[in-house]
């Protein structure tokens, strides 16, 4: 070999290259001259036959020999071509050696391999960067533990296990309290650096055997294999303890760091990946809520598992009705104060059942807000409501809509389209939202305002009172209408509280150049006292329920006349 590649030898040491040429039936391996280069710590007798050079690769000893069953020759006397990536080393102290080897082999006369020519050269930083390349698929950058991906799989089999062996194991959803305040206070570096230190102490308490990933930005997945529920109440108190009891330290200064967990035994209370991580977050919501810095187990609980069935029944049943257009309004008057003529009325949701019974307003909202259902709602009341005061000119009507709905474009869409279409109906339009949205956005919901008014809508604040929103607020918003909460009116006429409270809301509005509205007037002196404090207009079961029929099209004497 040495005397047939003089030159071609050099080139391939410049390049960490050999040559051979492997004699199957001899089993004799032949080099290029610059064998020593490339293997400069392996003994050249090693090298020489493919019995002992197979003797120094790992994993897979015969993964030479595979090679050249897997990929046949076309035609007589052309070879076939093949690559295979192996390790190498003399034993187990040594570092592994890392192979790529590219050949061809040429077929005897029974058609086996015969001969094999090629080229082996050390390739140990590309496989790093495979290697690197797979713990990254495999990896959060971040923390270096299981990404969500790989801890969903690791779950997945851990329960598997669990059911075959019939174990016990638990898997644990650790969330970091009040991330975003970090964020928000120190910046994401450091809560990068939390949630990192996070990580490690939580390693550090697992056992061997124990599989730890990072499920989403603030949150770990833990499981515990072979763990009973005393070892996983000890094991929550290690980690809380843990991260708890010592600050951590950041480029901006110690920070103190707590986390809530909630758990889920398997296979005994989830029966799959899915579930054990849906009641692990519903478990970790609930220690949340309770306190920061706790732990809850999952349980079974009768009344929520039958709340879910009934959820799951109205959802239906509103998807339907919608499908359907089984969802419809009732309308309750809204009167003068002074002179108990219809000011305008509010909409209220109702849905019409197969069996001749209607589910009101409360049956119907918390659950499609809970949902997510609430958007679907809101845009057929907004057709009906639009569709009414098309055909009826001399109405108004005021329409509630939920929170979410304040900020969904779609709906912003919708009604910029109708009120478009129909010119008129938007200076005879109310819209109201909760005063709990006025506080959690107001930047957002002023926008929203804005938008509406500017097309003649008024605006309304309902169920003043039930928060916080100062009048300062009000006058920036530009709202025209406050709704005074019913539970401030319904006993002005026996407690001394709610009536300075009420008649308080009713002068500062004044003040202001923004009418009022009095909820859930019970009685005769409730009404009398609102007109005397200066209440614009008042509503609530003195004046008339919501009814499904059209009250412009009934007889005006169901309006209460004023007293006096």
């Amino acid at each position: 070999m040495t005397s047939v590649l003089p030159q071609v030898s050099t080139i391939l040491a410049s390049l960490g290259q050999a040559a051979f040429v492997w004699d199957i039936a001899t089993d004799a391996i032949a080099w290029s001259d610059d064998l020593a280069e490339v293997f400069p710590d392996i003994p050249a007798a090693s090298l020489q036959s493919g019995a002992e050079f197979a003797k120094l690769i790992e994993p897979d000893r015969a993964v030479r020999s595979n090679a050249l069953s897997q990929s046949p020759p076309l035609r007589q006397g052309e070879g076939a071509r093949y690559r295979i990536e192996y390790g190498m080393r003399t034993s187990t102290s040594n570092p592994v050696r890392w192979i790529e080897e590219a050949g061809a082999w040429f077929a005897g006369a029974d058609g086996r391999p015969a001969r094999v020519q090629g080229i082996v050269r050390v390739n140990n930083e590309s496989h790093a960067r495979d290697e690197q390349l797979l713990k990254l698929s495999r990896h959060d950058p971040l923390t270096g533990e299981l990404n969500r991906t790989h801890l969903v799989a690791a779950l997945a089999e851990a329960v598997e296990e669990a059911v075959r062996f019939r174990a016990s194991c638990v898997f644990m959803l650790i969330g970091i309290d009040h991330l975003a305040r970090i964020n928000d206070a120190f910046g994401f570096d450091v809560a990068d650096a939390v949630i990192s230190e996070v990580a490690r102490r939580i390693r550090s308490r697992m056992r061997g055997g124990d599989v730890l990933g990072r499920f989403s930005g603030n949150k770990f997945g833990l499981i515990l294999k072979n763990c009973s529920v005393e070892d996983m109440n000890a094991a929550a108190e290690r980690f809380l303890a843990g991260i708890r009891d010592d600050v951590v330290p950041t480029q901006s200064g110690p920070v103190l760091v707590t986390v809530s967990i909630g758990a889920v035994s398997l296979p005994r209370y989830a029966r799959s990946a899915d579930e054990a991580i849906n009641r692990a977050h519903e478990t970790l919501d609930m220690a949340k809520r309770r306190r920061a810095g706790s732990f809850s187990l999952w349980r079974p609980n009768v009344e929520r598992d039958a709340q879910r069935r009934v959820n799951i029944r109205v959802t239906d049943k509103i998807v339907t009705a919608l499908n359907e257009r089984r969802i419809v309004m009732a309308f309750e008057p809204v009167v003068q104060a002074l002179s108990r003529e219809v000011a305008f009325y509010e909409c209220l949701v109702r849905m019409e059942q197969h069996d001749g019974q209607v589910l009101l307003t409360p049956d119907i909202v918390p659950v499609a807000e809970k949902l997510g259902l609430i958007r679907l709602v809101d845009h057929r009341v907004l057709e009906l409501a639009v569709g009414e005061l098309t055909e009826q000119p001399g109405v108004q009507l005021s329409l509630n809509i939920s929170p979410d709905t304040t900020m969904d474009p779609d709906w912003w869409a919708s009604i910029e389209s109708l009120l478009r279409a129909h010119p008129g109906v938007a200076e005879r339009l109310i819209v109201e939202i909760t005063e709990t949205v006025a506080i959690r956005d107001i930047d957002d919901v002023r926008g929203f305002v804005t938008r509406l008014k500017n097309f003649g809508c008024r605006i309304a604040i309902d169920d003043f009172g039930a928060g916080y929103t100062s009048f300062r607020n009000l006058r920036k918003l530009g709202v025209d209408i406050v709704k005074i909460d019913g539970a401030f009116v319904q006993n002005i006429a026996h407690s001394a509280d709610d009536r300075a409270f009420v008649q308080t809301l009713i002068d500062l509005a004044r003040r202001l150049g923004i009418k009022t509205v009095a909820e859930w007037v019970q009685d005769e002196a409730s009404a009398l006292m609102l007109r005397d404090w200066g209440c614009d207009y008042i509503q609530g079961r003195l004046i008339g329920l919501a009814s499904s029929q059209r009250p412009w099209q009934t007889p005006t004497e169901a309006v209460v006349p004023a007293a006096g």
